[in-house]
């Protein structure tokens, strides 16, 4: 596999810098698109790693890192995301790729396929917050807009140790959830001052346009791609796992059990560690099972 090559493309109200890894030999093997949201192209540096065999495609989502937006907005839909990588996957050629998508980047990938299959011949969907797909959606949103207005208020680390908080909790969600004590942000090493920022794209624009996403699974029937949906095996009961799982089961499709949790396939990327060897071979498995 060759070194990276950055590129970038006008989408509209955003410039979207992507990073091409061309393999030698790659054959007819599809283009394979590693993406996620709010996280940017550098946490697939593990995971792109393990397949020198394909073409691996990375990118930033708009407003993260090196995409910046050009039309002043400060939130993005899934559907604006969405756009954004089926112009990277026309730029690429057009021919259907494979894609694996992480946490809000599943959100996105789902509103991809449901609008435009014939662009991904497999979709694999790991952990996607979607919170409307769950019984006790109305308790999960509560608290992610509680986290999103807390964010507005006293900003990064106290919203982001209810963050933490709520991403790591098993189970359903009880109806006062939003409305309980408040986690000590110093408890997770994070930050009690407030800095007067309010740019972080995961506090400030993911917790409500993205939880908030329900699928079309009418469009994703239709469509002809293969989807799958994946959560991490020490994930079982959070969340997104739980939002796979539900999503699975409205496309009538098993879960895809996948090694270590939601950010099992990191090898060190903002100092988090899942298992990449054994995540990287689970994805080569279902990838190519539908082949």
């Amino acid at each position: 596999m060759t070194e990276p090559e950055s590129r970038t493309l006008d989408a509209r109200g955003a410039t979207i810098a992507y990073d091409v890894r061309a393999a030698a030999g790659a054959g007819d093997e599809p283009a394979l698109l590693l993406i996620g949201s709010p996280m940017d192209a550098s946490g697939f540096v593990t995971l792109a790693s393990h397949f020198t065999d394909r073409t691996v495609v990375t990118y930033d989502p708009r407003g993260v890192s090196r995409s910046k937006r050009t039309d002043g907005a400060t939130r993005s839909t899934p559907g604006e995301h969405a756009d954004d990588v089926r112009r990277i996957v026309e730029v690429l050629g057009g021919r259907p790729v494979d894609v694996f998508a992480s946490s809000g980047g599943a959100v996105n990938a789902l509103a991809l396929v449901a609008g435009h299959g014939h662009l991904v011949r497999t979709l694999v969907a790991h952990e996607p917050p979607a919170a409307p797909v769950l019984a006790d959606h109305r308790a999960v949103l509560a608290a992610c807009e509680d986290i999103h207005a807390t964010y507005l208020r006293e900003g990064m680390g106290p919203a982001m140790a209810k963050f933490i908080a709520v991403a790591g909790r098993r189970g359903p969600f009880p109806d006062d959830t939003s409305g309980e004590p408040a986690p000590d942000p110093a408890a997770f090493g994070l930050p009690t001052e407030d800095d007067g920022s309010r740019d972080d794209p995961l506090l400030g624009q993911n917790m409500l346009s993205c939880t908030g996403f329900r699928p079309d699974t009418d469009a994703l029937r239709a469509a002809p791609t293969r989807v799958v949906l994946a959560a991490g095996k020490e994930s079982a009961d959070e969340f997104p796992a739980r939002a796979a799982a539900a999503i699975a089961a409205s496309l009538g499709s098993e879960l895809a059990v996948f090694p270590s949790h939601h950010g099992g396939f990191l090898g060190g990327e903002f100092g988090q560690h899942g298992a990449p060897d054994e995540f990287a071979r689970a994805l080569r498995e279902v990838l190519l099972a539908g082949e």
